[in-house]
Order: structure tokens, then C-alpha cells, then sequence
């Protein structure tokens, strides 16, 4: 699933294309709204929310959108019709601009007015404009709220925080030597991790690709995501990867066993 920099970039992309231009195309290719028509309609803004999308047109309505796991949205310039691709599952557009989501793993029309009902639950956005000490003690309070639970599944709990996956989860607790299977009540400094957390999606949202380690070179943007069996970068352990929490297919999760010792009787 992508981190929340992608929905941040992805957000950036569509607004620069659609917004203070009315719609000339707009196909829903999903059965609930398939009539759905918003062409007329102006573009006020594109925005993230997490990792949700909401188009906001004239008229207080909101095209919500999540990329799931496999969703994508691709800009292009408006030549020609759109693709007949069975990828497609929503067109939007205008006289210069076309925006195509492929693959979407929700696709809504709601009320401006109502977007709580998709987006209520969530926690802070670690990319929120707002974001700082009252965000930040928020997603903190949240977290502790649950002082049992594995950080490395907290962390991807977007009703505590918004926005990490496990690419940030992975490299956030390598980085302050916190093992993933480590109780959040005793994390040592939780306020210290959602800092990092923040400030490492924030460095990464106006690049390519989730860089953790400051190297940009092919194979080394990462201490320990994606490097299961490999040695450590600082101790030359080898990298541990598993899955963790209720959608396990889903949340791997890789660590160095040295430089995040296991808590006691943990993994």
C-alpha cells in the first residue's frame, strides 16, 4: 500500500491538473456511479487525507478515492479519448489535462459537507499543513491508548496516525532501535518517534522513492525494508523479515535483531 508521501505527491499532481478548470470528462467506471456526471462542474481543490484522495468540486461535492494496494492515478496531457482499459475505474478531466485512476480501491461521491464519513476515523496526518505540537501530543495520546499493542502494528494504525506504512515503519523503528514487536507502553519515547515519523515523510514528499538513510545511490535508500538476509548497515547482523499483525500477508516487516533487541519473552 503506498505511505502517506505518495498519496501526498499524488494529491499535489492532481490538483496542479485539475483544479480552477471545470470538467469535461468525468466517467465513472464503477456499477454504483455509473451515472454519476460531473462535467460543468469546477475543480476547487485535490487533497490528501492519510492515504485517501479527495477531489472537492463546486457545487459541495467530493470525489473520494483510496489506492489500496495496487491503485494508481497517472496525469497525462487531454489528446484524444481515454483508453478503453478495464484498469480504468475513474476519468476525470478537462480541456487540457486528463487524470486516469487505475486499479482504485475505492471510488466515492460524497457531500464536501460529509467527508467525516470517509475520513473521520483517522489520526493526524504526519503531512497535514497544520501539523505540529498539537498534532503530534494528539497522535501520541492515541497511540498510548493502547499500551499492549505491538508498535509495528500501532504504527500502521491510521485511526492512531496517518500516513506510515510499513516501508516508514520498518526504517522509523530501526532508526531509534525499537523492535516491532515491542509493547507501545514501553517504547522509550513514543513523542520521539512520531517526530521521526513526520520528519522523515515530510523530507520524502516532494521526491522519488522513501529515502531513510540519506543515500540516494540504487540499493541503499533503506537500513533494514526490503533487506531481509542481507548484513545491517551499522552491525552487520543479518536483516530478520515477518509477518506481523491481522492482515500478516499484507504487514511484513523487517528488522535487525541486534540493533533492536526483542523484548523480554518477544520475538
Amino acid at each position: 500500500m503506498p505511505e502517506g508521501d505518495v498519496v501526498w505527491q499524488t494529491a499535489r499532481r492532481l490538483h496542479e491538473a485539475l483544479a480552477g478548470r471545470p470538467l469535461t470528462r468525468s466517467d465513472f467506471r464503477v456499477p454504483r456511479l455509473a451515472t454519476a456526471d460531473l462535467r460543468g462542474r469546477t475543480v476547487l481543490e485535490a487533497v490528501a487525507r492519510g492515504k485517501h484522495l479527495l477531489v472537492r468540486v463546486d457545487g459541495g461535492v467530493t470525489v473520494h478515492t483510496h489506492l489500496k494496494m495496487d491503485g494508481v492515478w497517472r496525469v497525462r496531457r487531454a489528446a484524444g479519448p481515454p483508453p478503453r482499459d478495464h484498469r480504468i475505474r475513474l476519468v476525470l478531466g478537462n480541456a487540457e489535462w486528463l487524470a486516469l485512476g487505475y486499479r482504485l480501491g475505492t471510488v466515492n461521491l460524497l457531500r464536501t459537507a460529509e467527508e467525516h464519513r470517509a475520513v473521520g476515523h483517522l489520526g493526524p496526518d504526519l503531512l497535514d499543513a497544520d501539523w505540529g505540537p498539537g498534532p503530534a501530543a494528539e497522535a501520541v495520546r492515541r497511540l498510548a491508548e493502547q499500551p499492549a499493542r505491538p508498535i509495528g502494528e500501532a504504527l500502521l494504525d491510521q485511526t492512531r496516525l496517518a500516513g506510515i506504512g510499513n516501508v516508514y515503519k520498518a526504517e522509523v523503528l530501526f532508526l531509534r532501535g525499537v523492535h516491532p514487536w515491542t509493547p507501545v507502553g514501553d517504547v522509550p519515547d513514543l513523542p520521539d518517534l512520531v517526530d521521526l515519523a513526520h520528519r522523515l515523510l515530510d523530507a520524502n514528499r516532494d521526491r522519488r522513492g522513501h529515502i531513510t538513510t540519506g543515500d540516494r545511490r540504487p540499493g541503499r535508500e533503506h537500513w533494514v525494508y526490503g533487506r531481509a538476509g542481507l548484513p545491517c548497515r551499522r552491525c552487520g547482523t543479518r536483516v530478520r523479515r515477518a509477518d506481523q499483525g491481522p492482515d500478516a500477508a499484507e504487514r511484513v516487516t523487517f528488522w535487525c535483531p541486534h540493533c533492536q533487541p526483542a523484548p523480554a519473552g518477544g520475538a
